[in-house]
């Protein structure tokens, strides 16, 4: 969650990295738990009336290492198990607390309302791929222009209008079916969620989809969401990942 006054990685000489805004009287059990940058024992909270934000120093030439990402999401988790936080992603940055005490005061009454709002959830990320092969013989199968412009080009016949009309025509008709397909994954587990956020998918995936989960229904959710994988059988790929930290529902 950017606000105006941290910085970001290429403001000069940062000395604070952002981990999490949580309330004043969060629990912070930091003890144990390294900093990005590799450092034990550094990670502490500047505090702003009912606010809380929790840093560590800066470390030079930040970059997502596999170390260092793993210790911002350790930090996460570990808050999370307490109570509300708003996550930061990886490489917030400010320059001093004072910085980070203006940027507390000047949301307060926002972030107040969205730890409330956030009490008690966690998020599911659920990723789903199809088999390319699988979509382009149901499309071939059920659509007759498909077929029939396929049949017409098979072994190098038809025109050089007629290969690109196919073309066309299958991107289209995979995208309407992947669309589809989302729109049904999301529908049906909205059911059990607060919230959802829908990302655009990567690769050969059709669906990339966060939910905010009440904790008390977690484990219904991640039942449900394996049932509904089971249902759609072979040649798919369904992977869901959480509890996780808000991340997706902090604007």
């Amino acid at each position: 969650m950017a606000t105006p006054s941290p910085s970001t990685p290429t403001s000069p000489s940062p000395s604070l990295y952002i981990y999490a805004i949580t309330g004043s009287d969060h629990p912070l059990r930091l003890e144990g738990l390294r900093a990005v940058g590799g450092v034990s024992g550094v990670l502490r909270a500047v505090t702003g009336g009912p606010l809380a934000c929790v840093v560590s120093p800066a470390p030079p030439d930040l970059r997502p290492k596999r170390r260092d990402l793993a210790a911002h999401q350790e930090v996460q988790e570990r808050l999370m198990a307490d109570g509300a936080v708003l996550p930061m992603r990886f490489g917030m940055l400010a320059p001093d607390d004072a910085a980070v005490t203006a940027a507390l005061d000047g949301k307060r009454a926002e972030y107040v309302r969205r730890l409330e709002e956030l009490h008690a959830t966690a998020e599911f990320n659920l990723k789903a791929a199809r088999s390319q092969d699988d979509l382009l013989r149901e499309v071939l199968t059920e659509s007759d222009d498909a077929r029939r412009l396929n049949e017409r080009t098979r072994d190098g016949g038809g025109t050089y209008a007629d290969r690109l009309a196919l073309g066309e025509l299958v991107a289209r008709q995979l995208d309407a079916r992947q669309r589809q397909l989302a729109d049904q994954v999301v529908g049906r587990l909205s059911e059990m969620a607060r919230g959802n956020v829908v990302a655009s998918p990567a690769g050969d995936d059709f669906l990339n989809a966060s939910f905010l989960v009440e904790r008390g229904r977690a484990e219904e959710f991640s039942r449900a969401a394996r049932q509904l994988a089971q249902g759609y059988g072979d040649g798919y790929d369904f992977r869901l990942r959480g509890p996780l930290p808000p991340y997706s529902f902090v604007a």
